[in-house]
């Protein structure tokens, strides 16, 4: 009895282990068909996040108005080859940027009519620079209206947008988007106080071209306004203005606030860039110290100039570098 009940239990165990062992070989399988699967689908969707993260660095690249920073010096060197006067004297004037200045690279700024424009709001916003004291004391957003309704400008009308050109009665409301956009992105951007999270604040806004270009019509416009308004207090004898004004209202070309208006603003950012003049004025409403290498014009003193010449202790300073007074880079030290 004892052999046939030890014997009936060992048939019983091994039924029992063939039934359990099909059932670990089927689990087992299982679980080793889901983990193919689950890393064939990890590593399919790797390879997608890789791609789709590449072909948006490319786009971004591309669209990128302000190029990430490169080797001064191999800068000099690929875009400066040869042995003619003015490849050695371009490579002379990098050299001494790297070797006396210390300015170890550059940042390249896209080349159009809104370049110098560009350069120096990147800068403004990517160092936190917050508003100008004037501005922080009115409200950008009315000065169209001020200029069109409460001075009479109806001139304001013939007002260019760049590669826009002519917007006749829409140019008012234009203006006023263009002002928000500007407001809006300096005001952001300036109240972060990270310095990475800032930058890419600026990468975004300066890879939108739409954005980009409203805020450089927002800059111009504020521009035309100052001009208004120190044309007016000339005419009517008020307080002493900035000799930069002067300067700017005795060329023949913009003598009155809408010569300067159809002769110069209009056609910045379509086929001008801001002349020095201009740059000046910039600098002076921005309350900025704008100081410009300009490369062409090495071993004069005319090689590191600013704008303007005469500024605040307070205010900041920017960096411009320029090979011809047209197309500017930005200079990091």
């Amino acid at each position: 009895e004892v052999q046939s009940w030890t014997t009936a239990t060992k048939q019983s165990l091994c039924l029992t282990w063939q039934k359990v062992k099909v059932q670990l070989m089927l689990s087992m399988s299982f679980l080793v068909a889901v983990f193919w699967y689950c890393r064939r689908l990890y590593s399919f969707l790797a390879q997608l996040l890789k791609r789709w993260s590449n072909y948006l660095q490319r786009k971004l690249i591309r669209n990128l108005s302000v190029l990430t920073e490169v080797d001064l010096l191999g800068y000099s060197a690929r875009e400066w080859k040869g042995e003619t006067k003015q490849a050695k004297h371009m490579r002379e004037a990098y050299e001494e940027l790297f070797w006396n200045y210390h300015i170890k690279y550059l940042r390249q700024v896209r080349r159009d009519n809104y370049c110098v424009l560009r350069a120096v709001l990147f800068q403004i916003f990517s160092q936190g620079i917050p508003f100008p004291s004037w501005m922080r004391e009115r409200d950008i957003l009315k000065l169209p209206e001020k200029l069109l309704y409460s001075q009479g400008c109806n001139w304001i009308q013939q007002y260019s947008f760049g590669p826009e050109r002519y917007m006749g009665p829409n140019a008012f409301g234009k203006l006023r988007k263009c002002m928000e956009t500007l407001k809006t992105n300096w005001t952001e951007i300036s109240a972060t106080k990270d310095h990475e999270e800032r930058g890419n604040m600026c990468n975004t806004l300066f890879s939108d071209e739409s954005k980009e270009h409203k805020l450089y019509e927002a800059i111009k416009f504020i521009m035309l306004y100052e001009v208004v308004e120190a044309y007016e207090q000339i005419k009517n004898r008020e307080e002493p203005i900035h000799n930069l004004f002067r300067l700017l209202l005795a060329r023949d070309s913009s003598s009155d606030p809408l010569s300067f208006m159809m002769n110069h603003l209009n056609s910045i950012g379509d086929s001008i860039c801001l002349d020095q003049v201009e740059l000046f004025l910039l600098g002076y409403l921005l309350e900025v110290k704008i100081r410009v290498y300009r490369l062409h014009r090495f071993n004069t003193e005319e090689f590191q100039v600013n704008y303007p010449d005469e500024y605040r202790r307070e205010w900041n300073e920017i960096s411009l570098l320029t090979e011809d007074d047209r197309y500017y880079h930005i200079p990091l030290f």
